[in-house]
């Protein structure tokens, strides 16, 4: 694999991971705006805007954006984080340049106010949607408790009132900010000619203006959080779901491949303590962990789903779980074991070149970096023993924010 990397006059980023042996060509906009790049005003613009991107532009409707779409065979889609937005598509290498043609200009909306309108239908019946499905918004309640008023701590989709309330002109305002073509990089992976990529995004991005469009500081640094406790009673629910939250790495932090590593021994969902305890003897339907990074702080998240009758034995289950890790730290056989499952995960998914867009957009967004995949095996490969009960040392998983929906009002372990 070779990767080539360009940038035009108005400071977009054109990178490429070429592949010679690919038979597939993905593309992607990769926008360093999301959920945390709100104010309260606007929240909820970033995936609103994702949705509104494919309502149509100046040359093309909605019906020719699915149209073509559809007449190059792609298996492309959307999705908005809290960090970042991108529109991503796989083709085969001779529809490259209607792919790029067609993208460039999904990334200038036309944003019209009739668009708005109806599109927050849709955007209200997504929040309904994960508001009455299981886990009944744990996750984002859990956020919202240990972020509390940093926008780390809002929900991707925005609430009821804040999605009403939007108007088309902010949401204007917000595209006209953060879609900067310094503020976005145009990537592709397997298949590509990177020459024609370039007079690709030349021809298609090379007129956009050039203005500053960066992450605001103060959305950018460390946040801070609490451990904070919350049981919330809902009537649809027949299990409860717990969801509990710790500091960890960040994701420029080099201690969060340990991270990783740490959460999987923890909590994946097969083969690790949490699984054999709780979830193999039958005790809870799920318990897991995994490490989430984000600029400037990081989160090891671990969630819980069971009867409400065992609920509060199976948290104590799941503290003495962090608390042992901390007192007797893990083996050398769990480490290698995890680095094996980890490593090969990396290198299958990498056959793919979707999977290897988002992950080469994905770290060039957040750290400005490229890595191959041999590199990312050895950084997970390097880390030892004692890398890990640092990391135990510096992030406490003893110290967490508790989150519990479900059908009970109290859990005595929360008392």
């Amino acid at each position: 694999m070779e990767f080539l990397r360009h940038t035009l006059a108005n400071g977009l980023e054109v990178l490429a991971e070429r592949n010679e042996k690919a038979y597939s060509t993905a593309i992607g906009y990769f926008v360093k705006t999301g959920a945390r790049d709100e104010s309260l005003d606007v929240w909820g613009v970033s995936h609103f805007l994702e949705h509104m991107v494919f309502k149509g532009t100046l040359l093309r409707s909605a019906d020719d954006v699915n149209r073509e779409l559809d007449a190059i065979g792609s298996h492309s889609n959307a999705y908005t984080s809290e960090e970042q937005t991108v529109y991503h598509a796989v083709v085969l290498p001779e529809y490259v340049d209607r792919t790029v043609d067609l993208l460039s200009d999904l990334m200038r909306p036309a944003l019209r106010a009739e668009d708005l309108e109806t599109e927050k239908q849709v955007i209200l019946e997504e929040i309904a949607k994960y508001d009455d499905q299981p886990p009944f918004g744990a996750f984002e309640k859990a956020m919202a408790l240990h972020f509390e008023s940093h926008s780390l701590g809002r929900s991707v989709l925005g609430t009821r009132e804040s999605i009403i309330a939007l108007g088309v002109e902010p949401m204007r305002r917000f595209h006209a900010t953060q879609y900067s073509p310094r503020n976005m990089a145009l990537v592709a992976t397997g298949n590509v000619d990177f020459e024609q990529l370039v007079a690709l995004a030349e021809r298609h991005a090379g007129g956009w203006p050039a203005f500053e469009g960066r992450r605001d500081p103060t959305r950018a640094r460390r946040v801070p959080s609490e451990a904070r406790t919350r049981v919330v009673r809902h009537p649809l629910a027949s299990q409860q779901y717990v969801i509990l939250v710790s500091d960890g790495p960040a994701a420029d932090d080099a201690a969060r491949h340990a991270g990783r590593l740490l959460a999987t021994i923890l909590g994946d969902d097969t083969g690790s303590r949490m699984f054999w305890d709780l979830v193999d003897t039958g005790r809870a339907e799920c318990a897991a962990m995994g490490s989430h990074e984000f600029q400037g702080t990081g989160l090891f998240l671990s969630y819980l789903c069971c009867e409400s009758d065992d609920a509060s034995s199976n948290l104590d289950r799941m503290r003495t779980v962090f608390a042992d890790a901390h007192r007797r730290g893990v083996t050398l056989d769990e480490l290698d074991r995890v680095k094996s499952k980890i490593c090969s995960h990396i290198v299958l998914s990498s056959e793919r070149a979707a999977n290897r867009l988002f992950a080469v957009g994905g770290a060039w967004l957040t750290r400005n970096e490229y890595r191959t995949v041999r590199e990312v095996v050895d950084a997970y490969q390097r880390v030892t023993l004692d890398d890990i009960h640092a990391l135990l040392d510096q992030f406490p998983l003893t110290r967490h924010t508790v989150c519990a929906v479900g059908p009970l009002e109290r859990i005595p372990s929360l008392a």
